[in-house]
């Protein structure tokens, strides 16, 4: 079963990169591609690292957002929050400038923790709501040891987010291509099945039409009442204990914003 379910994770993650616009894959062997995967905890391949640093550079260049991926084995137990403010300090990343637009994911293998945390740009529009939203997506498949499909999916929902503007729900059903298709079609039967309905003339046999009214009426009728039962039901409140995190602010003053949880 294990085997079997290893085997899907793979066919499912080369199916999102050969999803990727061809012109896409074009661009990558044309330009130059920024190191965006630090995976220090050797959770990659090599196929797989390439894969993943070809998508991080095509769909943050779309959104003119560095989008980086950092795992680490934490041998000094340092917190993982931190871990990534440091990144942002120390390493500087950006689209366009050094300390600029990026957002950050960080792997702490030791504890067994993730953080989430958009700089600039990606501070206003992936804020801690949406980043809550790219690592509820995501825990699924790292607590099942699916790395390269979590780090596609992060990648993926990263770079939907930064296309809708801060403060609309990225989940409205407006943002949903396959609503828009099915409100057509919807719309599309309705007015056939109106043309259709017309199209036999207008309809003139009613009730009236074979009702005697001499001989109909009602025969009897009766209510009654019987008895009323209520009660009463505790609404029992969620006892979830995944935490969220929030942003902050650097040692280097870079405000974030941010989302924190185990797997």
């Amino acid at each position: 079963m294990k085997r079997h379910k290893a085997i899907m994770a793979v066919l499912l993650f080369f199916a999102v990169f050969l999803a990727v616009p061809l012109e896409m894959k074009g661009e990558a062997a044309t330009t130059e591609m920024k190191p965006l995967i630090y995976d220090e905890a050797g959770l990659l391949n090599q196929e797989e690292y390439d894969v993943l640093n070809t998508m991080a550079n095509q769909y943050g260049a779309e959104r003119e957002t560095d989008i980086i991926i950092v795992t680490t084995m934490n041998p000094d137990n340092r917190d993982v929050m931190k871990m990534t403010q440091d990144f942002y300090d120390d390493h500087g990343p950006g689209y366009d400038r050094s300390h600029g637009n990026a957002v950050i994911l960080t792997l702490d293998m030791r504890n067994r923790e993730v953080y989430l945390a958009g700089f600039y740009k990606a501070e206003r529009y992936l804020d801690d709501d949406r980043l809550d939203k790219i690592r509820h997506e995501i825990s699924p498949d790292l607590t099942n040891g699916n790395y390269g499909l979590a780090f596609q999916k992060y990648i993926l929902s990263a770079h939907r987010y930064l296309g809708i503007r801060p403060g609309v729900n990225p989940d409205n059903i407006l943002f949903k291509g396959w609503l828009h298709l099915a409100f057509s079609l919807g719309l599309a039967a309705i007015i056939v099945g109106k043309m259709v309905s017309n199209s036999g003339g207008r309809v003139t046999v009613n009730r009236q039409t074979y009702e005697d009214a001499s001989t109909s009426g009602v025969l009897e009728h009766r209510d009654e009442y019987l008895h009323t039962t209520t009660t009463k039901r505790k609404i029992e409140k969620s006892s979830s204990s995944s935490s969220s995190g929030g942003g902050g602010t650097t040692s280097g003053g870079h405000s974030h914003s941010g989302s924190r949880g185990s797997f």
